[in-house]
């Protein structure tokens, strides 16, 4: 049996994304579904299914989306940021995951960690400006620039360059959703700002990655140019994206369950853990294609099917989670698979977890009244097959908390 009509990219409003991929699992950890805009592909949505299949080496990486776009329409964009960790397997991957892996390390995310708070103050100071009863977007004016600007730093992107960057990631990301010739003009403009920035960072290096990363590839490593702007995308992209939805999705909630407010001061790392599970910033992994005859679970699957991960759908499986449709920021062991399994499991898992505790912990500090401006079911989400986080944030900030 197919589940005809599954399209959780474009299921924006409300609960209507998390509805989706609820309906989907009544039929089975892994069922076949005619995925909106994709065909006849399996869903993986149970919880052991899902982390078998991100462990298991048959299933490879298929590149998906916005290359296969850039590919169809203008060939030579795409290995300029497709040559990345997500589209790879084996050694090619582990060779590119080595040469990024200590600037992503606990050591190096605990070492970030006051520059997160200077910069999450920095933005709560230009929050305080505002009246307390006059609605801002939390999404542009806190959620986006804190780990925009943390990645920005990581990489050593200039400051003047910083904005035009970040447009043009926005509209490369919702490419799916786009007229062809704005995606490609915005894909175009990224791939040039990324030459331009490796330039720079060859002729004025600096104690930032970008330039570790050239430096390794001039002194015979196999990076090519290819790579490195690819791994710049890759680290742009995954670096900000993922932890704004973090932050966003974590307010939403918070905002939604006042009571759980007191678990987040009496224990934010088990209460982001919570969060991440709940309203995950990815709902979907990037697919994989079998390269033989194997079963996830019960389920046979054919050399060559196209595999999709469901991790949202995975985080809510009440046969491995107690009571996994209700949020609890105590909840203690948590097994979610947000940031994957395997050697896939996300690079910045670590940097994620401090910018998205130090954002929330210091936002509620600072603004003990912040409420919602809107009621919760008008909040939207991004139209996105990949990510899952909301379009818009509308809050009353209220008044600050007297220090």
């Amino acid at each position: 049996m197919t589940v005809r009509g599954f399209d959780p990219a474009t299921a924006a409003a409300g609960g209507q994304r998390i509805a989706a991929y609820a309906d989907a699992a009544r039929h089975g950890p892994v069922q076949r579904v005619d995925l909106a805009g994709v065909g006849e592909v399996w869903l993986v949505t149970g919880w052991a299914e899902v982390r078998q299949a991100l462990g298991d080496p048959r299933l490879h990486k298929f590149p998906s989306g916005p290359r296969r776009l850039a590919l169809q329409l203008v060939p030579e964009l795409a290995p300029a940021t497709g040559q990345h960790m997500l589209n790879m397997d084996g050694e090619p991957h582990a060779r590119l995951r080595r040469l990024v892996t200590s600037a992503f390390s606990r050591h190096q995310a605990r070492a970030l960690e006051s520059r997160v708070g200077e910069l999450t103050e920095e933005l709560l100071d230009a929050m305080a400006g505002a009246a307390p009863d006059v609605a801002v977007d939390l999404m542009e004016c806190f959620a986006y620039p804190l780990p925009l600007t943390v990645i920005f730093e990581i990489l050593g992107v200039p400051i003047d360059w910083r904005d035009d960057i970040h447009r043009c990631f926005t509209s490369v990301f919702a490419a799916s959703f786009a007229p062809p010739d704005e995606f490609i003009a915005a894909f175009q403009r990224l791939v040039e700002l990324i030459r331009a920035v490796v330039t720079l960072r060859r002729e004025e290096p600096g104690p930032d990655l970008l330039s570790s990363l050239i430096a390794v590839r001039e002194t015979g490593d196999r990076l090519s140019e290819d790579e490195l702007t690819s791994m710049i995308v890759l680290l742009l992209g995954a670096g900000h994206e993922t932890t704004s939805n973090l932050i966003g999705n974590g307010v939403r909630c918070l905002l939604t369950h006042p009571e759980q407010l007191a678990a987040l001061r009496a224990d934010p790392v088990v209460a982001v853990e919570e969060l991440l599970r709940f309203d995950p910033p990815l709902q979907m992994t990037f697919p994989l294609r079998a390269s033989c005859e194997l079963d996830i679970g019960a389920t046979r699957i054919v050399d060559g099917d196209l595999v999709f991960i469901g991790l949202l759908a995975a985080n809510r499986d009440g046969d491995v989670l107690a009571e996994a449709e209700r949020l609890n920021l105590a909840r203690t062991p948590n097994q979610h698979l947000t940031f994957g399994h395997g050697v896939h499991h996300c690079l910045g898992a670590a940097l994620a977890r401090i910018e998205g505790r130090v954002a929330l912990v210091r936002l509620f500090d600072r603004f003990p009244d912040l409420r919602l401006a809107v009621a919760p079911e008008a909040l939207e989400r991004n139209p996105s097959l990949l990510f899952n986080g909301l379009a818009a944030l509308p809050v009353f900030p209220g008044a600050q908390a007297q220090s």
